[in-house]
């Protein structure tokens, strides 16, 4: 468990000493360890130089910054080599190059009505060029869990790829990812994981849950900051994976075509330095807590919230209903209330920080029948909130929605 006096950077008050209470992780975490911040000076006021552009010491600690991060990254994943972890943007980026780097025309490929826009997006774009076909598999209507046998159901001869979000941005339905990479690795077929709101949350282990692919950012349950993510990438898989850039890696410069070799293979550019320095030290702190441990906090928090909101008349939320599959991630709705509005009544008379809307994955509300009404009001969790942030939230919720119902 993470204690509430833990060292951290952004925690507190703003603007006249009111209460903020960020509950928003899902679009990326707040506040981070005081030691993220610490290494992101440091790189910025001792190292600044850009790795594999110079032979000075100060380009060599940029290099070492890099690998650090690495490696940490393979621990935290069970990766079978640091080289692996290919750094990207953000978790957007790096799906783009698992998505676009395997699929080529006439291909078929797989994902659910869960899934994020940045799975959604680049299949639709390949599809319009004419090039793929796919398949959404529906999921559980209560749950929002996808059963493993559908997603055997719907390969075909020509599928090359199978993509699942493994925690939902809307619901924090977690899915049964280990069952799906033993399908997928019968067959074959490339198994791609979206983990922008499990990596750091949810133990991941890649080697044992049959993972080819792994995208996710470094800003949300990593700690890092925003600007930085990665893709890990099975030994052996990097031969029929193409890449989406090309350019300068500092290396092998007298050729004038992309290396073969990894990570170099894939990363065009100067790297972000001082965001991989944040991320570095972010994974750092999660191992030292252990995502066990982080995991069972997380639990612990979706139980509160539960038990908190339980039975209250009008108020709803989505996605499993127990801590069966489930993560800190909750879309609320009152009745009566637009998302937006109710977001809006959080934040002035509780001081608690929400976002309304449809969360970029439309597919999911389309699953959940709340397109046309503007979406949900979501919360989500992070290991610097408690119990007694939880039931304030808890209480809060149900005091608006006994308020619109007395008032109906």
């Amino acid at each position: 468990m993470v204690s509430a006096s833990e060292n951290v950077v952004g925690s507190g008050e703003v603007g006249g000493g009111s209460r903020r209470l960020y509950c928003d992780n899902a679009a990326t975490s707040f506040p981070k360890p005081a030691e993220v911040l610490q290494a992101m000076v440091h790189y910025a006021t001792e190292i600044g130089a850009s790795a594999g552009r110079g032979g000075y010491a100060e380009a060599q600690a940029s290099a070492a910054v890099l690998k650090t991060c690495r490696e940490r990254l393979n621990t935290l994943f069970n990766g079978e080599n640091p080289q692996h972890f290919i750094f990207a943007l953000n978790c957007t980026d790096a799906l783009n190059l698992a998505i676009k780097g395997i699929l080529q025309p006439g291909d078929h490929a797989v994902t659910t009505w869960m899934d994020h826009n940045s799975v959604l997006r680049p299949y639709n774009a390949l599809a319009s060029e004419g090039g793929i076909s796919y398949t959404h598999v529906a999921v559980d209507p209560v749950t929002c869990v996808v059963d493993p046998t559908e997603i055997r159901k719907a390969i075909r001869p020509n599928t090359k790829l199978i993509a699942v979000v493994h925690g939902s941005n809307v619901t924090g339905t977690v899915q049964p990812i280990r069952e799906i990479g033993k399908i997928a690795r019968e067959a074959g077929i490339p198994f791609l994981v979206d983990a922008a709101q499990t990596a750091g949350h949810v133990p991941i282990d890649v080697q044992a849950d049959c993972v080819d692919l792994l995208a996710f950012p470094g800003h949300k349950g990593l700690m890092g900051p925003l600007g930085t993510g990665a893709l890990y990438i099975r030994p052996g898989l990097e031969g029929t994976l193409r890449p989406l850039r090309h350019g300068g890696t500092g290396s092998v410069s007298e050729q004038d075509v992309q290396p073969e070799f990894m990570p170099d293979k894939f990363e065009a550019g100067s790297h972000n330095g001082i965001g991989l320095a944040g991320l570095s030290a972010g994974v750092e702190w999660i191992l030292k807590r252990t995502v066990a441990s982080l995991w069972q906090h997380d639990q612990m928090l979706c139980k509160a919230f539960m038990s908190g909101v339980e039975g209250v008349e009008g108020l709803q939320y989505f996605g499993p209903q127990g801590i069966r599959n489930r993560m800190g991630v909750f879309s609320v709705r009152v009745r009566g209330m637009e998302p937006g509005k109710l977001a809006e009544v959080l934040e002035n008379e509780f001081g608690i920080l929400t976002r309304a809307g449809l969360h970029c994955a439309p597919l999911a509300h389309t699953h959940l029948g709340t397109v046309g009404s503007g979406g949900t009001t979501r919360l989500s969790f992070g290991p610097f909130l408690n119990v007694p942030d939880i039931e304030y939230v808890a209480n809060a919720l149900s005091a608006v929605a006994l308020r619109e119902f007395a008032a109906a």
